[in-house]
Order: structure tokens, then C-alpha cells, then sequence
């Protein structure tokens, strides 16, 4: 079975059709990820003190160069016409993404300054795993739910072809996708259990609001105008209200 919204992704990506050229954007999905994983690993063992100060370097060049995804869209769509979505996506998605994630991996093992252990340990490992079982369960959820085309943002260079996604989940969270990560940051830190960990772990949500403040919700106010301005003021974007943590739990449970 085909995964959902990939059609839609193929009329774009001509690359998607052949098989071998799918391998070759996963070898080089693959590629940033190991280099980066590499230079983590370097550089926590040449500069330990220096890691956090690494991780955030890192982080703030791989939001950069996404972004450009969106400021050059203009630029694109007159330089290349019909490809300008493959093209802006290979170059600066393709790389700017595999360093988010692997700066998000990074939080499991970088190294810092130990969380003491006392009575309150094993309650950081519980909240740790809880953060993980959800984050992942929503990340899981959220990509079924969502599809291809939408996950890798088709509707920014062709919003005519937008579909719109009817679930529960967005009377509830704004970016659903965005808040799985900053529960996976929160628990692979908490189960580090160091000062370095946890530190990058709070920075990661204030860093997203700024991304989407500046960046893709500026896009979606300009697509949707004062209903999304609306939306946004009511909806949080990746904690839910205490009232709708029950659509919160059936959404993961039934994608509902």
C-alpha cells in the first residue's frame, strides 16, 4: 500500500518515480545524518565543556538553512518554474533537516554535568520515558494522519494543491508534528540526566516558536489571513489545555 500523499509528492519530485534515484535521496538523507552524528561525537570528546555551545551552533545553521526553503520561494518558482519546489527542497530541506535530527539524537549522549541522584531520580527516569512513549506515539500519528505531500511541505510552493487534513488533533495543538519533537527532546534529556541535556532540551521549544513564528506560520498567515491569525491565538502550539488533554490521548490512541 502506497503511503498516503505520495502521489501528489511524485507530480513534483520527478525523482520519486525511479527507484534508484529514491535510494540515492535516502543515501544522501543518510549522509548528513552520519556526518553530522560524526562531528557530535568529535567534538564531544575533544571539547566536552564546549558541547552545548556546539549542539546550539549546529541547530541554529540547520534552522538557517531551511528557512531558505521559504524565503527563496519567489526566487525559485521565476528561476525554475515546475521544479522550483524539487530543486528548493533537495538543496536546503534535504540538508537542513538530517542536522535538526541529528542534533535531537544528540541529546541522548551528549556529555554535561551530572543531574545529582537522589530521592527524585527515578521519577526523572519515569517523566523521561513517558515524554519518549508519547512523543514517539505522536510523531507516529501525526505521519499517518498527515501524509507525505504535507510532511514535506508541497502546499508551500503549490498551495492550490493543498488538502485540507480534518483531524481532532488540531482543535488541540497547532503543529502536532513540532510537539512530538520537544516531548522526544525532553526525554532523551531527562534520561541522560545531565545539566547539558536538559538545558538544550528547554531551548528546543523556544527555538520553534521563533521558527514558526518567523518562518512557516508567517507562510500560513499569509495564505489564510485574520482565520489563521484567530486559530493561532486560540490553539496552543505544543502543550494542550488541561480540557482537551482527552482529545490529546484519543488522537494517540485512535489517530482520532
Amino acid at each position: 500500500m502506497d503511503f498516503k500523499g505520495m502521489d501528489q509528492l511524485r507530480a513534483h519530485v520527478p525523482d520519486l518515480r525511479s527507484p534508484v534515484r529514491s535510494a540515492v535521496i535516502g543515501l544522501i538523507v543518510l549522509a548528513v545524518l552520519a556526518l553530522e552524528t560524526a562531528f557530535f561525537l568529535a567534538a564531544d570528546r575533544a571539547w566536552p565543556d564546549w558541547t552545548l555551545d556546539g549542539q546550539a551552533l549546529i541547530t541554529t545553521l540547520a534552522f538557517l538553512i531551511t528557512a531558505q526553503f521559504f524565503l527563496k520561494r519567489r526566487e525559485y518558482r521565476q528561476r525554475y518554474g515546475g521544479l522550483a519546489y524539487r530543486n528548493a527542497f533537495g538543496r536546503f530541506v534535504l540538508t537542513g533537516l538530517p542536522m535538526m535530527l541529528a542534533g535531537i539524537a544528540h541529546i541522548a549522549y551528549m556529555p554535561g554535568p551530572p543531574i545529582p541522584l537522589n530521592w527524585w531520580t527515578l521519577g526523572l527516569i519515569v517523566l523521561g520515558w513517558y515524554f519518549i512513549i508519547v512523543g514517539f506515539a505522536l510523531w507516529a500519528r501525526a505521519v499517518w494522519t498527515f501524509g507525505a505531500d504535507n510532511l514535506a511541505m508541497l502546499y508551500v510552493y503549490f498551495p492550490e494543491e493543498g488538502q485540507i487534513v480534518r483531524s481532532s488533533i488540531y482543535s488541540v495543538l497547532r503543529h502536532p508534528l513540532y510537539a512530538s519533537i520537544v516531548r522526544l527532546a525532553f526525554g532523551l534529556a531527562l534520561l541522560n540526566g545531565n545539566w547539558f541535556a536538559v538545558t538544550f532540551a528547554l531551548i528546543v521549544p523556544l527555538g520553534l516558536t521563533v521558527w514558526l513564528a518567523f518562518i512557516e506560520e508567517r507562510e500560513l498567515l499569509e495564505r489564510f489571513g485574520q482565520g489563521y491569525a484567530d486559530y493561532r491565538r486560540k490553539t496552543p502550539a505544543f502543550w494542550p489545555r488541561p480540557k482537551d488533554y482527552g482529545k490529546f490521548l484519543r488522537f494517540l490512541v485512535s489517530g482520532r
